[in-house]
């Protein structure tokens, strides 16, 4: 696979699979591979794709541990170019959690820097018993440019993501599910099955409930409570006026899965 190509999709019924796809640079991100993903969620999110959630996951060893630093250093020589590539990393990262589709990261090996922006983009964590987890922009006198600094203290909490980004060092899987860092630890053999089979569950949910929900709990992060209520309580109503509302009732009521049209 060519740094032109850094990523490969596919569909496992209505999951679609982002999968990075440069296990001999373990999975760095470079501009091709953020413009791949988001023209792959474009895609994806189209309503008659058939898509309903989405898996990324990558080849190799590892996750992903960062960005490109290659091309890094070609673009320093030009502050322009060098702008485009964080501004584009910000907004692929912004996609994913914009995205009406939910989005599941299953992570192996290394998950650092630039790679644990992506995975914070991310809803939903798979991690391997063998994963490892770590911001690394300290150890060469990099600071996160991918959202890295805003979302990790909204996860784990100020003095942890403090702790990372000053020591540079790594956690290991069970601390990252203890700090909720990620969702759910497996055995390596067993981690892209379950994060299919979750991604599959989730398929079968209403798309437009979804899309909600995820909108929701953004906003309990983002905005003051009174307008996140607010949010909350118009869209409810406008769920509960809706046709996949009336098709989970009706299946409730007749002991049947609901067969969600949206």
């Amino acid at each position: 696979m060519s740094a032109a190509q850094p990523l490969m999709l596919s569909r496992a019924g209505k999951v679609g699979v982002i999968e990075l796809a440069r296990p001999e640079k373990f999975n760095c991100l470079s501009l091709a591979a953020h413009s791949a993903i988001d023209a792959a969620l474009t895609q994806f999110e189209q309503a008659d794709s058939g898509v309903r959630a989405v898996l990324i996951r990558a080849q190799g060893k590892h996750f992903c541990t960062g960005a490109d630093l290659e091309e890094v250093k070609a673009l320093r020589a030009d502050r322009a170019k060098l702008e485009v590539f964080i501004k584009q990393g910000h907004a692929v990262m912004k996609r994913l959690e914009a995205s009406p589709l939910p989005v599941a990261a299953a992570v192996q090996g290394l998950c650092l820097a630039g790679g644990i922006e992506l995975m914070l983009s991310c809803d939903v964590v798979f991690a391997a018993k063998d994963a490892r987890f770590g911001d690394q922009h300290a150890q060469f006198g990099l600071i996160p440019g991918w959202g890295g600094s805003q979302r990790l203290a909204r996860i784990v909490g100020a003095r942890r993501s403090m702790d990372l980004f000053l020591s540079a060092r790594w956690v290991d899987a069970d601390t990252a599910l203890q700090w909720g860092l990620v969702n759910y630890v497996c055995e390596a053999d067993e981690l892209q099955q379950a994060a299919l089979d979750y991604c599959a569950a989730m398929a079968e949910r209403s798309r437009a409930g979804l899309a909600a929900m995820k909108r929701l709990a953004r906003c309990a992060m983002e905005m003051p409570l009174e307008r996140g209520l607010q949010v909350e309580a118009e869209l409810a109503v406008d769920a509960l006026l809706s046709e996949d509302v009336g098709e989970g009732l009706a299946a409730f009521a007749q002991r049947r899965a609901p067969v969600f049209k949206s």
